[in-house]
């Protein structure tokens, strides 16, 4: 491993314990109390463990899941201290957490299959949960790996989302592909699919509207903005992406509920984990729709858009070096 390597990776790790801080803080506080005065795992234990990961915004289901599986080691076992309590937690939790192809180092060309050229990403998510920010910065980092980057603006519902994208596309120094406020989506999908094939272009990143009001008309709109992608670039898109906030806690289960209702969504994005004692509904949401979390938000910079690794995420939850 290389010198730029090594202090990136520890600059990486130091940002993601901070931006976890507050959640683990929280957790821990928690889980502290929960046990107080308690030696061994038993059913009290256990009830209290219950309320502190539901209260983490694990979600209802995951919790029970995490419960069932200490209540099965603790008969196998017959004794389980509570001192052992965070390591067995810390094995579980990394156990639900969707397995993948992450770099530790930060790499986020090993998500792009150079064999799909141009690499389609269609991205997802209500407005304000740090959508185009999120395409701006994957945008920012890809050209940092010396990949050809190509952005639609098909978010046509709103004015500001054409405008956020192209200050993006400004700063980044990357082409932008769009029409006026209120143009079929699809057209610009299919515009911006187009664009990037006769410019050879490596990775496409296009923004769709981010409402629900009528579920109906989002699964229809996006299934023909998926429809017409795939007339220009077979297979396309190659990665629906939904972009969740973390600090929104279950409102982000919902969120992710209709969204993959209405598309076929194959990765996560969770935003906002900074600043916000919510960080469980990372843990809930990869178990609960069993869909992989490609990259999470630990701050403002453009570098702080991680990819995400299970191992150090749950390393540095339980502040494990």
């Amino acid at each position: 491993m290389g010198l730029f390597k090594q202090l990136f990776s520890k600059e990486k790790k130091a940002k993601l314990d901070q931006g976890l801080e507050p959640s683990k803080k929280s957790f821990f506080d928690k889980l502290s109390k929960a046990v107080v005065g308690k030696s061994k795992v038993d059913d009290s234990v256990l009830d209290e463990l219950e309320e502190v990961l539901i209260a983490s915004d694990v979600g209802v289901a995951t919790t029970l899941k995490i419960i069932d599986r200490i209540q099965e080691r603790v008969a196998r076992d017959k004794y389980v201290g509570t001192d052992e309590l965070q390591i067995i937690l810390r094995q579980e939790i990394a156990s639900l957490l969707q397995d993948q192809k992450a770099s530790s180092e930060g790499d986020t060309t090993v998500f792009i299959n150079a064999e799909k050229k141009p690499f389609v990403i269609m991205v997802v998510g209500v407005n304000g949960v740090g959508k185009t920010t999120t395409i701006g910065k994957l945008a920012a980092q890809f050209k940092a790996q010396g990949l050809k980057v190509v952005l639609g603006a098909a978010d046509t519902f709103r004015a500001a989302a054409i405008d956020q994208l192209q200050i993006w596309a400004d700063r980044t120094q990357t082409e932008i592909v769009k029409q006026k406020m209120g143009s079929d989506p699809a057209s610009v999908a299919f515009d911006a699919l187009t664009y990037a094939k006769a410019q050879n272009a490596d990775v496409v990143l296009v923004d769709t509207a981010g409402r629900l009001h009528n579920k109906v008309n989002l699964m229809n709109e996006l299934s023909k903005v998926k429809r017409v992608m795939d007339r220009v670039v077979p297979e396309a898109p190659h990665e629906v992406m939904l972009v969740l906030d973390g600090s929104t806690g279950q409102n982000a289960f919902e969120q992710a509920k209709q969204f993959t209702a209405a598309t076929e969504v194959t990765a996560l994005a969770i935003t906002k984990l900074d600043g916000t004692a919510k960080g469980g509904v990372v843990i809930g949401i990869s178990d609960q729709f069993n869909i992989p979390v490609r990259y999470i938000g630990v701050g403002e910079g453009v570098e702080d858009l991680q990819v995400f690794d299970k191992k150090e995420f749950v390393d540095s939850f339980f502040n494990i070096n």
